[in-house]
């Protein structure tokens, strides 16, 4: 049954090789100064930035730059960019590299004018924005979390020991995004693939819940396929522009809101994989594959006929003779051994989690209830042994 639900999305999207060019239409739209959010610096190596600093100073903006963006944002940094965007009075932010940089800036855009700790208003507390929001813009460089196309931001707070998502309002949306699909063509195959299982886990996420057989079973049914069939090309040839344009283009479906529509959606994958995030500051994608089996096959046997449906409309399974058990199970290793096709973490102590941290990886796991079990503190500790 479809559940009762309000959509609206807001963003608007240019997509395809030329498509930083309409960055000339946006700019026009913001005041004068813009803080310019970036990672590491490889869009220096790659010239991404000098032709965004190009458009910029074209349309007369003065930027002030915000780089060193890392992987999984600090509280810290957060503090910095805030500090930044109020000092200097920022008309626009525009985040330029993947979902980290992305994140950042809506966090930056929400807390850079709140009166109090925006750690503990929006993080711990998760209140909603009741203060001036910086508008934000998108030049994305890495697929993945679809931070694009929604109002989702992650920080990481290393001396507690957590990371944490908060989903914001469509008013924190960015107000435009550029994909242009070569832009991702110089990630390393390590960061590739870690967003290629971003964006399905993003997918399982929302299909492993109740509200069964749905519209939004069926797009995510597709989007899997396609990503699957895209993923084993990239794999092969990294510049093959169809391929990486189609799993870009994924990633956005995969987590701007639509197909969650009239589900509860789970979420459980990220909150395992982000509590070992916390602690090991790993990659994102490979905290989600190496704690993924491990619950899926927990709670395969509670969403059984959803895991059977994975199976056939996915994975191509045959039923012929075999038991729903049979199926599901068939289906979860045919996913299993996609993953190691495509070299992903498939446990957590290759992420540096040893027997001492489970506790504690444990205390951090938010406990959601949309999936098909609600989990105790003995099914995570449970799970997350099964996943070293």
């Amino acid at each position: 049954m479809l559940g009762n639900f309000s959509y609206s999305n807001p963003t608007k999207l240019y997509f395809g090789e030329d498509s930083l060019q309409f960055l000339n239409e946006e700019l026009p739209k913001y005041g004068k100064t813009i803080l310019l959010t970036y990672g590491g610096g490889s869009i220096k190596a790659n010239g991404i930035y000098d032709k965004v600093v190009e458009i910029l100073k074209a349309n007369g903006k003065q930027i002030v730059e915000d780089g060193g963006v890392m992987p999984n944002p600090t509280v810290q940094k957060l503090y910095e960019g805030c500090k930044l965007a109020k000092e200097h009075n920022v008309d626009l932010i525009l985040a330029v590299g993947g979902g980290s940089v992305c994140d950042y800036s809506k966090a930056v855009s929400v807390s850079a004018y709140c009166e109090e700790d925006p750690w503990e208003k929006y993080y711990i507390r998760m209140e909603d924005v009741d203060n001036k929001i910086i508008p934000v813009g998108c030049v994305l460089t890495m697929v993945g979390t679809g931070s694009e196309m929604n109002g989702g931001a992650v920080i990481t707070n290393h001396e507690q020991k957590l990371k944490i998502g908060h989903i914001f309002g469509d008013n924190v949306f960015p107000k435009f995004s550029i994909l242009n699909p070569v832009f991702t063509y110089t990630l390393p195959q390590y960061q590739m693939v870690a967003g290629i299982y971003d964006i399905m886990n993003h997918i399982t996420e929302q299909y492993f819940s109740g509200e069964d057989d749905n519209t939004s079973d069926y797009i995510m049914e597709g989007l899997m396929k396609s990503l699957i069939h895209s993923s084993r090309i990239a794999l092969e040839n990294p510049t093959d522009y169809e391929a990486r344009s189609n799993i870009m283009w994924t990633a956005t479906w995969a987590l701007n809101t639509l197909v969650a529509q009239g589900k509860s959606t789970d979420w459980m994958v990220h909150m395992l994989g982000q509590s070992v995030g916390a602690y090991t500051d790993a990659t994102h994608g490979m905290t989600l594959s190496a704690v993924s089996m491990a619950y899926y096959r927990y709670i395969c046997p509670y969403g059984l006929a959803k895991f059977k449906r994975f199976a056939v409309n996915v994975w191509d399974v045959d039923c012929s003779g075999k038991s729903d058990e049979q199926i599901a199970a068939e289906g979860l290793e045919r996913m299993e051994a996609w993953m190691k096709e495509l070299g992903l973490t498939m446990n957590i102590s290759a992420l540096g989690v040893t027997e001492d941290m489970l506790e504690g990886i444990t205390e951090g796991v938010f406990v959601m209830d949309g999936g098909y079990k609600v989990l105790d503190h003995s099914e995570i500790m449970e799970i997350l042994r099964a996943s070293m």
